[in-house]
């Protein structure tokens, strides 16, 4: 599914993010930047080493927030490594909006033409996806209507058809 806002494409695929050619992928980070299971697993895995070996020397960063580095192994040429809230942890959907938001700044400052978003904080920190979905979609939309970017396309590249179903119901909804 796509829709445009523009001429700037927003687009859900189903699959593997670190397989996508694109200029930057979003990692689901922790604050302590370290690359263990889930999206950060396979990102470490196919990544190589040079990319948590990068995350040591960036050292952390904050809920919200989003840091880049380079992509090791991957098709893409940047990781960013953006920290969603934990479910429960309070003010989780402005945390949310921030990591989103931080991410596609982080993308504009490396000049990327297009960037793939995992649904941040919906695997071990327990974010909803009905809401994060809708979190996220809005704030690119918001994006991609209020800044000045290098992007042409963000995609959001869910694992399972059950999350893509989800993404889809969100789109057909914040993009009448």
């Amino acid at each position: 599914m796509e829709r445009k806002i523009g001429g700037k494409k927003v687009r859900l695929v189903k699959g593997d993010i670190t397989e996508l050619a694109v200029d930057a992928i979003v990692n689901a980070a922790n604050a302590q930047l370290v690359l263990g299971g889930g999206v950060a697993g396979a990102i470490r895995k196919k990544g190589g080493p040079s990319i948590q070996e990068e995350c040591n020397q960036i050292g952390g960063t904050t809920v919200g927030n989003a840091v880049v580095t380079g992509a090791g192994n991957l098709k893409a040429k940047y990781v960013i490594h953006a920290v969603g809230p934990r479910f429960g942890e309070g003010d989780e959907d402005n945390k949310l909006k921030s990591a989103t938001f931080n991410s596609l700044k982080r993308a504009t400052e490396k000049e990327c033409k297009s960037v793939a978003f995992p649904a941040i904080s919906t695997g071990i920190f327990g974010f909803p996806k009905d809401r994060c979905a809708r979190i996220m979609l809005t704030t690119i939309k918001e994006f991609f209507e209020r800044e000045q970017t290098s992007l042409n396309e963000v995609i959001l590249c869910l694992y399972a058809e059950e999350d893509l179903k989800i993404f889809e119901e969100a789109m057909e909804e914040i993009f009448k």
